[in-house]
């Protein structure tokens, strides 16, 4: 028997963010979809929360689009499977571009909450400026009390 004791396989956080045409997804949503669900697949991802983000124009023209739409996924996988992942995107014709974030649990929950919906709204916390002022950028509001009836 080994002195090592075997440890489970650590699944990773992970925020994909794939560009895909507009123009594509409006006539086939489920069929890009598919693309990009059977692509996380094939890299051994399991898919926590999806759904289109933004669509519109891009800065700048990517192999002839003017137009795209963002496609976010937050998912856990291997952190093996990245490569594999990094190399299904590159050969999906549907797929135009990827950025893949790694995410502590903490922001991937919050983040698949805001995707989903559900979970309470995070708390702003106020944080107050104890900066001496120096008298620029203050303006205060004149009250003109003839204009009162």
């Amino acid at each position: 028997m080994s002195a090592i004791a075997e440890n489970p396989v650590r699944q990773h956080f992970y925020e994909g963010m794939f560009l895909v045409d507009s123009g594509k997804y409006a006539t086939d949503p489920e069929g890009v979809t598919g693309e990009i669900m059977s692509v996380l697949a094939k890299a051994g991802a399991t898919v926590v929360a999806h759904r289109p983000w933004q669509d519109g124009k891009l800065a700048y023209e990517i192999q002839g689009m003017k137009k795209g739409l963002h496609y976010i996924v937050c998912f856990t996988m291997r952190g093996a499977g990245m490569k594999t992942l990094i190399r299904q995107c590159q050969l999906n014709e549907t797929i135009v571009r990827q950025m893949i974030i790694a995410h502590s649990q903490q922001i991937f929950d919050a983040t698949v909450a805001a995707l989903t919906g559900t979970g309470p709204a995070p708390e702003a916390e106020v944080v107050e400026d104890t900066r001496p002022s120096r008298g620029r950028g203050v303006r205060e509001e004149v009250v003109d009390l003839d204009d009162e009836e």
